[in-house]
């Protein structure tokens, strides 16, 4: 389902729609030339969401355009605010890479729902990204999880809890 439409939620119940919220971070940045900044750029999940051909009603909710390194307790209240009022049973949230485990760990305890968190170590835009695998094992986790929340990142499901970013190694690690 193209990201511009949005269900009819009187139709599809909510424990069938995904939810994806989108806080910014790498997977959605952009870059001008080799010797500009960065910026963050519009969600590209719903893009990458289309070009797979995924089967599955979802909704696309903008919540945050920032890095994660910028993101403060008020942008975390904001997200778990968001999680616990979103009608659906299952969400994917987009989120940089170097808070995302403090993210995570924010929205613990929230009862009833599947989160997943998920980044990318490349934005989406860049020809070679990790951002599409990432997306698609997202997708495919927030359906068959039980309820919690998880960071899904290098083809490995992860309990915030206990896990952490390698930023040496480029991917997220259980901690030892």
């Amino acid at each position: 389902m193209p990201a511009e439409t949005q269900p009819d939620r009187q139709t599809v119940p909510a424990h069938q729609m995904v939810e994806v919220l989108t806080t910014g971070g790498t997977i959605d940045k952009v870059y001008f030339d080799a010797l500009s900044e960065f910026q963050i750029g519009n969600p590209q999940v719903g893009r990458v969401l289309q070009q797979a051909g995924v089967a599955g009603e979802y909704t696309i909710t903008p919540l945050l355009r920032k890095d994660s390194l910028e993101l403060n307790d008020a942008d975390r209240a904001a997200l778990r605010h968001a999680v616990a009022q979103s009608p659906a049973a299952r969400l994917i949230i987009t989120h940089g890479t170097d808070t995302m485990v403090e993210s995570a760990r924010a929205l613990a305890g929230i009862a009833g729902k599947t989160v997943v968190l998920v980044g990318a170590m490349q934005p989406a835009g860049l020809r070679v990204s990790d951002a599409e695998f990432n997306i698609g094992f997202a997708w495919a986790c927030v359906q068959t999880l039980p309820a919690g929340v998880y960071i899904a990142m290098n083809g490995q499901v992860f309990d915030p809890a206990h896990a952490r970013k390698n930023r040496a190694a480029h991917r997220f690690e259980p901690l030892p």
